[in-house]
């Protein structure tokens, strides 16, 4: 029943994946499968679809409520490393009042999308992924969990990634859980941007229409996943474009020699080495671009980041493309994908070049929120993705 989240996959996908498996949680989450193929996900009837599943797994007994008010462990394994959440509510004016950070700008539509699911199902179906500062006692905690047998336990198809899944019931640990997050002064949105403000306008928007509000109602807090910040993998979030802006190969490198040290490294893949180290391939050759001193400016946590780097001295200067969001002349290529997918992309034709990056720290995020600034789009690129469906936060 469980799924890979709703927004790293197409409809077309979904339905494939769900088949003929009634209790796909694709049914709630891509609710546009309900309906004949080319049906727009943000159809009125898409989300009712949502809500009416909700409840139907529920009377059906697929989804059950449990009794009290536990926090969950959930760790997931990725090319033999471990990182290990807790499931937690988090409280919608912690998001509304900055404590939790926020490094990326969402877009309205997206957030009125996931607005209206939330609203349809009374439910946060999918978590939100955070990051918290480590914490030795919390660590400590969830290790004697990991030690026992899990309420899950399972590989998942497609990607091969394990996911394990504890319940934490004991009041005594529950109590210490709640007293080390009291005491950290943020938390830090690590993926996820879009839901956890739908989520957190919808806790705003139910609190103002209650004229009985308390503060201590479900819809004050949303669900979220919470990783000690030293065990996440940020993987290299690439770059292919579809032209050089009319000039010719040559040019082009010749261009790139203003802000970069070029070294031609051959026709076998070459990956960045460190920081302020890219990888461009064009016409079949890989060459290492180093940014030149002065280009950069160390002491700004937004002007080190080699998206910014990228996307200054590259993509604007040399390619005149000016708005990663909306230019149609460039795509986006995640790092699981590997060097491989960049290469393909350019061979078959489809885009003349590609550029590798360096992956941005988990400490740069937290620099930047803490700053209050935001990073450039499409900088940060998350594996592995958490899965839906293990726990679900209604709102009632």
């Amino acid at each position: 029943m469980e799924s890979r989240p709703y927004d790293v996959l197409d409809s077309d996908e979904a339905r494939a994946e769900a088949g003929d498996n009634e209790q796909s949680l694709y049914h709630i989450i891509k609710p546009e499968i309900n309906f004949e193929p080319g049906t727009s996900e943000y159809d009125p009837r898409v989300y009712q679809s949502a809500a009416e599943h909700f409840q139907m797994f529920q009377d059906k007994g697929w989804l059950v409520q449990d009794d009290e008010e536990n926090y969950y462990i959930y760790a997931q394994t990725m090319n033999g490393k471990t990182q290990y959440g807790l499931v937690v509510g988090a409280w919608v004016n912690d998001y509304l009042s900055g404590v939790i950070k926020k490094h990326e700008l969402t877009r309205r539509d997206k957030e009125e999308d996931r607005m209206k699911h939330v609203r349809a199902c009374n439910a946060n179906v999918e978590p939100v992924f955070f990051a918290y500062p480590d914490n030795v006692l919390l660590n400590e905690l969830i290790m004697r969990y990991a030690a026992t047998v899990p309420e899950y336990d399972f590989v998942a198809p497609v990607d091969g990634f394990r996911h394990q899944f504890w319940i934490v019931s004991n009041a005594e640990d529950i109590s210490a859980i709640t007293a080390e997050f009291a005491k950290m002064p943020s938390l830090y949105i690590a993926d996820g941007h879009h839901r956890s403000a739908a989520a957190a306008l919808v806790g705003a928007e139910k609190a103002k229409l209650n004229p009985n509000h308390t503060g201590q109602e479900e819809y004050n807090y949303f669900m979220a996943v919470c990783f000690q910040a030293s065990q996440l993998t940020i993987l290299d979030y690439n770059r292919v474009v579809k032209d050089l802006n009319g000039m010719t190969t040559a040019e082009f490198i010749h261009a790139l020699e203003k802000n970069f040290s070029v070294t031609c490294m051959g026709a076998g893949n070459y990956k960045p080495a460190k920081l302020h180290e890219f990888s461009l391939y064009v016409d079949g050759l890989w060459y290492s671009l180093t940014a030149k001193p002065g280009t950069y400016n160390d002491q700004d946590p937004i002007g080190v980041l080699d998206v910014d780097i990228s996307s200054r001295l590259i993509l604007d200067e040399l390619l005149g493309i000016k708005d990663l969001r909306s230019d149609k002349r460039i795509d986006f290529v995640g790092g699981l994908r590997g060097l491989d997918e960049l290469k393909r992309r350019v061979n078959s034709g489809e885009m003349r070049m590609a550029l590798a990056l360096y992956p941005v720290s988990m400490k740069q995020i937290m620099d930047i929120a803490d700053s209050g600034k935001i990073m450039p789009p499409k900088a940060t690129w998350f594996e592995p993705k958490l899965r839906s469906g293990l726990v679900i936060h209604k709102l009632e």
